[in-house]
């Protein structure tokens, strides 16, 4: 048995049973591939994958236990390495964030700008996705750390750590109507078309929620995943914006106007994801007390040793 074959096993499982793609993404041969997981199947004396012809269709029961396994061996291979290379090469390595748009462009570019100083010989590289994407990429070991607001706790693998809490404001270009408001209301609010963020990102459902709590129906004419591109549209007076508060700089955003919503909308947390049994390495707790100050070594530890045991509480705003 060799870890090269419960690599592919698990890429094959990962890529969804597809050979060809999964080749791919190791850059090997297909016929490789195959070889390597009949030869794992003949030592283990069973079959992992149901195969109809040359294709493979579906896992066995015990194939989905030891793809369990080989994920668990190959992780602990892993933090064999990362163990290796704390007491060789401390402040040397890699690491990779994945994490939505409004992350990577408005909250953590001061944390990174430390970082890189502090850490001049270790790798940085942002992921970024949807919350469901970012998730996995960290559940699958493509990423060290997840950051984003939404989606995390859906996945057992994943301890969560709050970091902040943050809301909205209403974004809008000068002279609107809306602007004229004493009090801003979500009645009010409604009465115009609205660009906001895609469903699956920076807490839209809390949106969402709290229209349909006062019988509402909001006019979303165009949603986005980037900030930045709701901005653009709302300038080009397609509509007001919804977007998180910390998005909305009034210098840089000197063509718009922002009135704070956070009255009308409950708060969101922004969470970083870790894989659980993940050995950290020394400069992952300081990425991580650089982003969120609360969150020290030893409240991690305690995390990752048991999650039901944080009691880390969230910043009540980004800092």
């Amino acid at each position: 048995m060799k870890l090269q074959q419960l690599r592919y096993l698990c890429e094959v499982a990962r890529q969804g049973l597809n050979l060809s793609t999964a080749a791919a993404a190791l850059y090997t041969s297909q016929p490789g591939i195959s070889k390597q997981i009949r030869m794992l199947e003949d030592e283990l004396g069973i079959e992992i994958f149901v195969r109809n012809g040359k294709r493979v269709v579906a896992v066995t029961a015990p194939g989905k236990i030891i793809l369990e396994i080989s994920e668990r061996m190959l992780r602990d291979a892993d933090n064999l390495k990362r163990v290796a290379q704390e007491f060789t090469r401390e402040d040397t390595g890699a690491l990779a964030i994945a994490t939505t748009h409004t992350q990577a462009r408005y909250a953590l570019p001061r944390v990174i700008k430390e970082f890189t100083q502090r850490y001049p010989k270790v790798q940085l590289s942002l992921q970024q996705g949807s919350p469901t994407q970012i998730s996995e990429l960290v559940t699958s070991g493509a990423a060290d750390l997840a950051i984003a607001t939404e989606a995390i706790e859906y996945y057992p693998d994943l301890v969560m750590l709050p970091c902040y809490d943050w809301n909205r404001s209403v974004i809008a270009p000068p002279g609107h109507p809306l602007l004229k408001e004493k009090k801003l209301t979500l009645e009010a609010i409604a009465r115009y078309p609205i660009i906001t963020y895609d469903f699956a990102f920076t807490g839209r459902s809390k949106i969402n929620q709290a229209f349909e709590a006062q019988g509402l129906t909001p006019n979303v004419v165009l949603t986005a995943i980037d900030t930045d591109v709701i901005k653009t549209y709302v300038g080009l007076g397609l509509g007001i914006g919804i977007v998180a508060s910390m998005a909305f700089d009034a210098k840089e955003d000197s063509g718009l106007r922002a009135m704070d919503a956070s009255h009308l909308f409950s708060p969101s947390t922004t969470r970083i994801g870790l894989r659980r049994n993940y050995y950290l390495r020394g400069y992952v707790y300081d990425f991580i007390e650089l982003f969120a100050p609360h969150l020290t070594r030893k409240v991690i530890d305690a995390a990752m040793a048991d999650p039901r045991t944080i009691r880390a509480r969230a910043h009540p705003q980004h800092p």
